[in-house]
């Protein structure tokens, strides 16, 4: 397995893409810390995935899957949860951040007509989440000179989407990765975001029961696939700062989803 001995973290793992890139990253051989708030059945909003299960899961898969029980709005939880990581298994290879609160009831319109507070839930835990957790992992990776962080965006940092808020946050995010893989790459740490396309995720199958979920794109697992893909390539320095296209790293690379197709890109 090409990530055998490799020590990667994904925050807000429980579901979705974040569990996706997890087991992508196990199914590598990786051992991977999953991080996030749910650990018992039921949590967020009764959607369905635990931080345990995505690590057993990853373990099944045949990398090691360990979960941590961690709060990305909260500080000193992410401090906690770092420091035991570096205890535990002495560095860290890969952080994939993922983490992103999404705020109660409605989501999607004008930003004058939803609560003000959807910025500042959306940015704690998303942006500024992702700039707490590669603070803590980036002086690991510099002190032996490699190293890959990855922030998942989306095609909403360039396209109209769901809300300004949401939209702010991915180009931000985007922003980030490229600064962040300026300041790195004389370190040998590559700083990326990636794209992913319409991802099947258990929040989206929810709210369109009795849609094949055949129609509905890009599996989870295949952005995990993507970030496997990076961290075994000995030339993704060049890509630092870079926001990559899941799809596209596909047909780079030459992995394809669950079912085998490699679904388009939809950059425009």
């Amino acid at each position: 397995m090409k990530l055998a001995g490799q020590i990667a973290v994904v925050t807000g793992a429980s579901r979705g893409v974040g569990r996706g890139i997890a087991l992508g990253l196990a199914e590598a051989g990786a051992t991977v810390y999953v991080t996030g708030r749910t650990v018992s059945a039921g949590g967020a909003g009764g959607l369905p995935g635990t931080i345990g299960e995505t690590a057993a899961e990853a373990t099944a898969l045949g990398g090691r899957g360990i979960a941590i029980a961690c709060d990305h709005a909260d500080d000193a939880a992410v401090a906690t949860a770092f420091a035991r990581i570096v205890s535990e298994a002495g560095h860290i290879d890969i952080l994939v951040n993922n983490a992103f609160a999404v705020p109660e009831g409605v989501m999607i319109g004008t930003f004058w007509e939803l609560p003000i507070d959807q910025w500042d839930t959306m940015h704690r835990v998303g942006l500024r989440s992702h700039y707490v957790a590669a603070w803590h992992a980036a002086p690991r990776m510099i002190a032996r000179r490699q190293g890959l962080i990855v922030n998942v965006s989306s095609f909403g940092a360039k396209l109209q989407a769901v809300s300004v808020a949401y939209g702010v946050g991915k180009a931000g995010v985007d922003r980030m990765s490229r600064d962040m893989g300026r300041e790195l790459r004389p370190h040998g740490v590559t700083a990326v975001s990636i794209w992913p396309g319409i991802v099947k995720t258990e929040r989206q199958l929810a709210e369109q029961l009795g849609l094949d979920p055949s129609v509905i794109g890009e599996s989870p697992r295949f952005s995990g696939r993507a970030v496997a893909a990076l961290a075994t390539d000995p030339e993704r320095l060049a890509k630092t700062g870079q926001a990559l296209v899941v799809a596209e790293l596909a047909r780079e690379y030459g992995f394809t989803d669950l079912d085998g197709s490699q679904p388009p890109s939809l950059r425009r």
